[in-house]
């Protein structure tokens, strides 16, 4: 099984998939092999089939269960080089709509943050519309204070983007990054290097707590909260699109749903 993996794996890096990907397929490809248990360069559509049933008996959500699609089509097509296909309609996602903060409840969590670099690394989340990953991951060369931009560089897909900076944080993140190597982190640990992604999702659980907010929210609501705030703001969904560094429209706008000025300006009939 595990000269399979490290196939797998090999082809991965040579394509640039990045860590996050390769490290969740070689997780479905070794869940599927030990179910297998065989033959695992033979291709069994049959046998795809009922073990991707049996993941969605088990209550696994949609968007892991086409995880384990897309990682065995990758599997039997690009490593065992097999041009069978497996035709097996996608699972279909839920629809859910995204979890949005409003405005007081992301200056209350905020508020809540004693400690300054903790405290500017979640406003800069927001003000910036950043994933967690790129927040760690930001440098102080990717930032220009005089530009009130900033260079989100190698982020979700492999892509880099251009995105704004918050004018409210500029004299504050020019004092935490004042003398500082361009090459260093902006929010770098105490031990050195960059603050770990958990690290990062631990300080918005506990600034969420401290502000009483009883919402299902995460650190990833902070990058929601940036785009229907911007959408209630007037700014047209294509620029959000690109701010976000979405490849399709369509994933843009899920935000019109949440931020509806129409349906807000309806009363209810009781």
């Amino acid at each position: 099984m595990q000269q399979y993996l490290t196939r797998a794996e090999e082809e991965m890096r040579l394509r640039n998939y990045s860590r996050q990907t390769i490290k969740s397929y070689i997780g479905c490809l070794a869940d599927f092999f030990r179910v297998k248990g065989k033959d695992f360069e033979k291709m069994d559509y049959e046998f795809i089939r009922s073990f991707l049933l049996a993941k969605q008996e088990k209550h696994y959500s949609p968007q892991t269960i086409n995880l384990y699609l897309n990682a065995l089509k990758f599997f039997y097509h690009d490593v065992v080089k097999d041009n069978q296909k497996i035709d097996l309609k996608f699972a279909k996602r839920n629809q859910k709509l995204p979890v949005v903060l409003t405005r007081d409840e992301i200056n209350r969590i905020i508020a809540s943050i004693k400690n300054n670099k903790h405290r500017l690394m979640v406003a800069l989340a927001y003000g910036a519309g950043l994933r967690v990953s790129e927040v760690i991951n930001l440098k102080i060369k990717d930032i220009n204070l005089n530009e009130l931009m900033m260079h989100v560089k190698q982020a979700k897909g492999r892509k880099d983007r251009i995105t704004v900076f918050p004018e409210k944080l500029k004299a504050d993140v020019a004092s935490l990054i004042n003398l500082r190597n361009r090459n260093d982190y902006v929010f770098a640990s105490e031990r050195g290097g960059k603050l770990t992604t958990r690290t990062a999702q631990i300080i918005f659980e506990k600034a969420l707590a401290a502000a009483v907010i009883g919402k299902d929210a995460t650190f990833h609501s902070l990058r929601h909260s940036f785009a229907t705030h911007l959408l209630e703001n007037g700014v047209d969904v294509r620029y959000v699109q690109e701010l976000l560094g979405h490849q399709n429209i369509r994933t843009t706008q899920i935000y019109t749903h949440v931020t509806n000025p129409s349906l807000k300006n309806i009363k209810s009939p009781l």
